[in-house]
C-alpha cells in the first residue's frame, strides 16, 4: 500500500514545493519541471500551419521536422499520451529505395536551433513507444537471403558531422554479441568512438507489441555515464565498451559534447533527408523530447505519470 500511494505524495510534493509558478506545464503533458531545458517537443497534435507533412515544434527551439514519404497520413488517431501518434513502418521489405516513412530534420551544415546541444554536458531523450508491427525488418539491401536490419532506430538528436546516421544520442533497439538489445547510445566527440548502454532484460519484454512504453535515455557526457528508464522506473544495463571510448578520464575539464550543431533529428530511422534507408521502425512514438541537461531520475518517474494523469 505504501508504494501505491508513494506517487501521487511526490507528485504533489514536486508540484507545490520544487516547481516554480511561473513554470507552467506545456501542451501535451511535460512535467514542469522539465520546460526550462526543452529543446525540441513533438506531440504529433501541431502540424505546421499550411504544411500537414511537417510537425511544429513545441519546445523552445522552434525546430519543425518533416514526416517523410509518408507525410499528413502519418498522423493517426491512437488513445496513447495524446489524441494522435507518429505512424512509421518499413513501406516495401522485397526491394530497396528510399520510400520507408520516418521523420526529422536534417542539414549538412548543422542546424542552429538546435545550437543548445553544441558543447553540452549532457542531454536527455525522452519519448512513448508502441511496437504496431514486425522489428527488426527485412533487409532488401542485403545480399544474403532472409536478412534483417541490425538495428531498429526509434529516436535520436545527430552528431555535428553526421550523414544521417551518426549520433550525439540515440534511443535504439541494436545487436549486441548477437542479440538485440534496447540502448541509449552515445558520442561525445564528432567522429570518434561511440558508447553503448545496454539494457539485460530481452527487449521484448520492454517493448511488447501494441503497448504504449515510456522511454528515456540520459547522457552525462562530462562524467562518461548512461542511463535508461522504462515507465519512470531504471533499466538494469551494461556498458558495451568496459574502457573510455568518450575520452573523459584526465584533464583537463569539464568534458563537453563536440562544439558543433547538430545536423538534426531522426525518428524512425536512419538518414532523415531521405537518401537511403535504414534501420526503419514498425512502430508508433509520442510525446518525443529532447533536453539539453541530465533529467534527475525522479523527474523522469514524475514525467511517466504526469503523461499519465
Amino acid at each position: 500500500m505504501r508504494r501505491f500511494l508513494a506517487v501521487p505524495l511526490i507528485v504533489l510534493l514536486a508540484i507545490t514545493l520544487a516547481v516554480p509558478v511561473a513554470a507552467a506545464p506545456r501542451p501535451g503533458g511535460v512535467f514542469p519541471s522539465l520546460s526550462r531545458n526543452l529543446v525540441a517537443y513533438y506531440d504529433f497534435e501541431h502540424p505546421v500551419p499550411g504544411s500537414p507533412g511537417q510537425e511544429a515544434d513545441q519546445g523552445r527551439s522552434g525546430t519543425d521536422i518533416t514526416l517523410v514519404n509518408g507525410g499528413a497520413a502519418m498522423r493517426v488517431p491512437d488513445r496513447g499520451p495524446g489524441r494522435n501518434a507518429l505512424q512509421v513502418k518499413q513501406v516495401n521489405p522485397a526491394q530497396k529505395g528510399a520510400d520507408d516513412w520516418k521523420a526529422g530534420r536534417y542539414s549538412a551544415d548543422g542546424v542552429p536551433t538546435l545550437r543548445a546541444f553544441n558543447g553540452v554536458r549532457a542531454a536527455t531523450v525522452m519519448g512513448w513507444v508502441k511496437m504496431t508491427g514486425e522489428n527488426p525488418s527485412p533487409n532488401p539491401g542485403s545480399s544474403t537471403p532472409g536478412a534483417r536490419y541490425g538495428a531498429v532506430g526509434l529516436v535520436g538528436l545527430l552528431s555535428g558531422n553526421s550523414d544521417g546516421h551518426a549520433v550525439r544520442a540515440l534511443l535504439e533497439l541494436i545487436t549486441v554479441d548477437g542479440e538485440l538489445r534496447l540502448v541509449a547510445l552515445g558520442r561525445r566527440i564528432d567522429g570518434a568512438a561511440s558508447q553503448t548502454f545496454a539494457a539485460a532484460e530481452d527487449w521484448r519484454k520492454l517493448l511488447p507489441p501494441e503497448e504504449w512504453v515510456f522511454l528515456a535515455a540520459v547522457f552525462d557526457y562530462d562524467n562518461g555515464t548512461m542511463a535508461l528508464y522504462r515507465n519512470g522506473k531504471p533499466v538494469e544495463g551494461f556498458y558495451v565498451d568496459q574502457g573510455d571510448p568518450w575520452a573523459v578520464g584526465g584533464e583537463p575539464e569539464p568534458d563537453p559534447a563536440s562544439a558543433t550543431d547538430p545536423r538534426g533529428i531522426k525518428i524512425g530511422g536512419s538518414f532523415p533527408q531521405n537518401t537511403r534507408e535504414g534501420n526503419p521502425c514498425n512502430c508508433r512514438l509520442d510525446d518525443l523530447m529532447f533536453l539539453d541537461r541530465a533529467v534527475r531520475p525522479l523527474e523522469i518517474l514524475l514525467q511517466y505519470h504526469w503523461a499519465r494523469r
